[in-house]
């Protein structure tokens, strides 16, 4: 229950003073419903005004204030701006500029020889002086304009003043809270309390950077006491010890045409041991493409049925389920296990076949997408659930899924996103982690080559060469359709073009707007060689395992994330021959991203390539989470979860460990922190698993 403290904070918008239902639409917009988000709203800069009796020269280009008497109204033709000639204590002329205004607005609130107070940015317009759209205020009788104004992110209907008297009123309801960080930490830091750190960053006193620094540390800290508390929860339930016999695991062995590595041999004693106890394992596979953690995979899950229970894996996409499915039931071949594939698209007589083996146990390894834990899917008793691509499911997806066992299953999250450490400290907190770090023998080293995308027709000549001699493709486009300005790098319009070079026969089309069968018909054929060349979008960023597809050629490699260019990437390289990723880029590239293609160029190491991600995009773009609807921090940017998060992991340890937990005096501090930055419901949520 959220403590009484917070109630005003957690107020609708509504509340206040003169909101009323067009100002909560307007603020809607900017995603503020509560008086917690105007609070938490920060400015993005300050103004300061310079409040003067007269102009002159060494004024122009800086924001005033400054009393002035209008002399005159200009009106020019009826798209002309309303000009109001002005004039001020010493004689000096300037002009008030508005656009959109009429006269009769003029007359009413700039009538001519009654001084008013004027606020805005004094320019030069031709020989004369000009303010544009300012401010009109009366003389007496109402509050002075500020010097100091902090300049907000508004929205349509919004002004600045508005929000500003709008984020006042919500600061005004931040109750004064007992200190939740350690005070060693406090005092090193030198910061003060938080209501006076959020006052601060609002209102850009003193030292506004370590206002952010406190700000980000109290959300940082939140974070990492939750994560530690499901991790606590986590251990202290019952689940149930799975230890295989090596009848399945061990023949998969002996058939595979190379030994496992010695990471995927060492992340997997990890896995047995988490395995083997009595509490739920919850672990983070981390593994770069093409490292191996689809085989790890089926190693555990084969575990798992050795020991009489059932396994499922859950993946993001159809495509990848699709390709996760073919890809298991290969690596498994005559082995006498069931492995049986379930999406949103099953329907009918063959859905309730497949969901009755289920139930009755008759199917050892379910594959699928989010279909896998709908209502209507019953287990005969799940023992280990696997998560691919972790990032892109949210913590009640994952959960749901937990909820179809008898008892906490073991869970296996995976993702071929390699995260770079501050990052997974603050997502996947409450897992323990492993890392493959090898390639398999017989992987080469992509090579990746930047070329300008005027040079079209040589690539696509070599394009023919390579098809002509057996070799397959991918072209990535960034876009489904074209726009005016951006056709040449939509996938139907390239598409079209490669068909007319190379033959409609050899070129084949995917991307996310089309239906599954559709989508399924193309890669089929692909995979089995019918075609040359699929052209896509990122839908084909995880999971499509084709290797003889020994070049990759992205258009407008520019306008994609380094993460994003890693994984297309990592779709080549999956055999023995060499392979080629080509980057087409435009003619014009930010500093940005040339670098991006520079470091693509330079490494195929997927965690330096994560770690220069997370300084250019931040933590949502690198998880997904943008997409996938979980929210971001508020003030912890990349560069202050680096330099922060460990600090706030060891802080919240040292709670937990040594100052009683939540049941402590600093603990019942530590309560309100994680209701106020609403890390409570994923801490009931977890729990509730």
């Amino acid at each position: 229950m959220r403590p009484a403290i917070l109630n005003p904070l957690f107020a609708e918008v509504a509340a206040l003073k003169g909101v009323g239902p067009s100002q909560v639409r307007q603020l809607a917009r900017l995603k503020i419903g509560r008086v917690l988000d105007l609070a938490f709203h920060l400015p993005t800069m300050m103004i300061e005004r310079a409040a003067v009796e007269t102009l002159d020269e060494s004024l122009v280009g800086r924001p005033v204030i400054v009393p002035l008497t209008p002399a005159r109204h200009d009106r020019g033709g009826p798209r002309s701006p309303l000009r109001v000639a002005a004039v001020d204590r010493g004689g000096q002329w300037v002009d008030l500029t508005f656009f959109g205004q009429t006269a009769n607005w003029a007359q009413t609130r700039l009538p001519v020889g009654v001084e008013k107070r004027i606020v805005g940015k004094l320019d030069r317009y031709g020989q004369k002086l000009q303010i544009a759209h300012p401010d009109v205020l009366p003389m007496d009788g109402a509050a002075p304009a500020p010097t100091r104004e902090p300049v907000y992110p508004l929205t349509e209907g919004m002004t600045n003043r508005r929000m500003g008297q709008l984020v006042t009123d919500a600061l005004a309801r931040v109750p004064a809270m007992a200190e939740w960080i350690e005070p060693s930490v406090l005092a090193r830091a030198g910061w003060a309390a938080f209501g006076d750190s959020l006052i601060a960053a609002h209102r850009f006193e003193g030292a506004r950077s370590g206002a952010l620094d406190r700000l980000a540390y109290d959300e940082l800290l939140a974070n990492q006491l939750a994560l530690l508390l499901v991790r606590a929860d986590t251990r202290a339930r019952r689940g149930r010890a799975l230890a295989g016999d090596g009848r399945l695991v061990g023949p998969l062995r002996a058939g595979l045409p190379w030994p496992l590595t010695g990471a995927q041999e060492r992340v997997l004693r990890e896995i047995a041991g988490d395995m083997a106890q009595g509490q739920p394992m919850l672990r983070l596979l981390q593994g770069d493409v093409g490292s191996g953690k689809t085989l790890v995979a089926l190693i555990a899950m084969l575990t798992a049925v050795e020991a009489g229970a059932q396994a499922a894996l859950l993946a993001p996409t159809e495509i990848l389920a699709r390709q996760h499915h073919a890809t298991l039931v290969k690596l498994a071949g005559a082995l006498p296990v069931r492995i049986a594939l379930l999406t949103g698209r099953d329907k009918g007589k063959a859905r309730e076949a497949l969901l009755a083996d289920l139930a009755a146990g008759r199917i050892d390894i379910l594959v699928g997408t989010h279909a896998i834990f709908q209502d209507a899917v019953e287990y005969h008793d799940l023992g280990l659930v696997v998560v691919d691509e972790q990032h892109r499911f949210g913590v009640a997806q994952r959960l749901m899924l937990a909820e179809k066992a008898r008892v906490p299953p073991h869970v296996l999250a995976m993702t071929a996103t390699p995260i770079p450490r501050s990052l997974s400290l603050t997502r996947f907190g409450e897992m323990d982690q492993s890392i493959i770090d090898e390639r398999p023998p017989g992987r080469q080293p992509i090579e990746t080559r930047v070329t300008a995308a005027e040079r079209l027709d040589e690539v696509t000549a070599a394009l023919a060469r390579h098809l002509d001699g057996g070799g397959q493709a991918y072209w990535v486009c960034p876009l489904v359709d074209g726009s005016e300005d951006a056709d040449e790098a939509a996938a139907t319009s390239r598409a079209a073009f490669l068909k007319a070079r190379l033959g409609q026969s050899r070129v084949g089309l995917v991307h996310g707007r089309m239906k599954g069968p559709q989508k399924d018909a193309v890669m089929a054929d692909f995979a089995a060689g019918t075609l040359g060349l699929l052209v896509a979008t990122t839908v084909i960023e995880v999971g499509v395992d084709v290797p003889n597809a020994t070049l990759m050629i992205i258009e407008a490699a520019e306008r994609f994330g380094l993460a994003q260019l890693h994984q297309l990437r990592g779709r080549v390289g999956r055999g023995s021959g060499h392979s080629i990723c080509l980057l087409l880029r435009g003619a014009e590239l930010s500093e940005s991203a040339r670098a991006r293609l520079k470091l693509m160029r330079v490494t195929n190491d997927g965690f330096r390539i994560a770690e220069e991600d997370l300084k250019l995009r931040g933590p949502g773009e690198i998880l997904g989470t943008r997409q996938s609807g979980e929210e971001a921090f508020r003030f912890a940017d990349p560069e202050r979860v680096q330099r922060l998060v460990t600090m706030a992991r060891d802080d919240a340890r040292l709670l937990l460990e040594r100052d009683g937990g939540l049941a402590g005096a600093r603990g019942q501090a530590a309560r309100v922190l994680l209701y106020l930055f609403e890390r409570d419901a994923g801490v009931a949520l977890l729990r509730s698993g």
